[in-house]
């Protein structure tokens, strides 16, 4: 799990954190860093200081909080000539922070996006250990987890090729949601279990709904979530997801008509304690 990120060049400043004056820069120069950090990370790839313009105008504040220099330079480079997604574009690489693979997905939305992409890395034997939405799109990081157990090791070789021409099709097709696959939990949840926790609470503005989510982490845990929200029709925006040892801690800001009513809001809690202890 990339529990710290790397931080661009420069001042040392937390993500997603704007500052005030007092020795503390703006946001806006905290973005211009990164900015001009990937753009000149696009010239050692031979690309023009211009390349990027026609994209990044479909990225909010919140991508360039979200992603360091090299992940906003790497998604340029996939991304330049696809200014906007008519069909699922699926990039895979090693992690640079570690074992694992690094899954970028820019897709146009669909329903059940979310819950369909931690499917089908269900289906594959892997985990999604991190995840950041990109403006439209998800951008992914997984590890490989073996058929049994829940140790992590590196992935093999070719696997992010098959990700790349399998994912892309699963997405394009919109292929049916999968059935839940029990994954085993690890030895020390099973004896040390966490006690599972769901809170739904509107955001400051009131126009989203944020949801926290604790519990012992397992294969597959991401995905139980996920089905629970499609059934109600929570639509996700975006995902926080944080793994901390055997300890999975998610914040997710979500919206649907479901949960303007408290007594389905109480429905969907208990429902998500179910899967959480499933």
């Amino acid at each position: 799990m990339e529990r710290l990120e790397r931080q661009a060049p420069g001042r040392p400043v937390p993500r997603d954190t704007a500052f005030s004056e007092g020795g503390k820069v703006e946001a806006d120069q905290y973005i211009q860093s990164k900015q001009d950090e990937a753009k000149r990370l696009l010239r050692l790839y031979g690309l023009s200081d211009t390349v990027q313009d026609a994209l990044w105008r479909h990225f909010d504040v919140p991508y360039f909080l979200r992603h360091d220099a090299q992940e906003i330079a790497w998604h340029t480079r996939l991304l330049h000539h696809y200014e906007s997604a008519d069909k699922p574009i699926v990039r895979a690489r090693l992690s640079p922070a570690g074992e694992g693979l690094q899954v970028m997905i820019y897709v146009p939305d669909q329903r059940d996006l979310f819950a369909r992409i931690c499917g089908y890395f269900g289906s594959v034997g892997f985990s999604i250990v991190d995840a950041k939405d990109l403006h439209h799109a998800a951008r992914l990081r997984s590890r490989y987890i073996p058929g049994h157990g829940h140790r992590q090791r590196a992935a093999p070789a070719g696997h992010d090729r098959q990700i790349e021409s399998e994912l892309a099709d699963w997405l394009a097709n919109q292929v049916p949601l999968p059935q839940p696959v029990q994954g085993r939990v690890s030895r020390r949840v099973k004896h040390f279990p966490i006690a599972p926790e769901v809170h739904i609470v509107p955001d400051e503005k009131g126009q989203y709904q944020s949801l926290s989510i604790t519990a012992g982490d397992r294969p597959g845990l991401l995905y139980a979530i996920a089905l629970v929200l499609s059934r109600y029709g929570v639509s996700l925006h975006t995902a926080k997801i944080v793994t901390l040892g055997e300890r999975a801690e998610d914040v997710f800001v979500v919206s649907g008509a479901a949960l303007a009513n408290p007594k389905t809001v109480l429905q969907l809690e208990t429902e998500l304690l179910k899967a959480l202890q499933a």
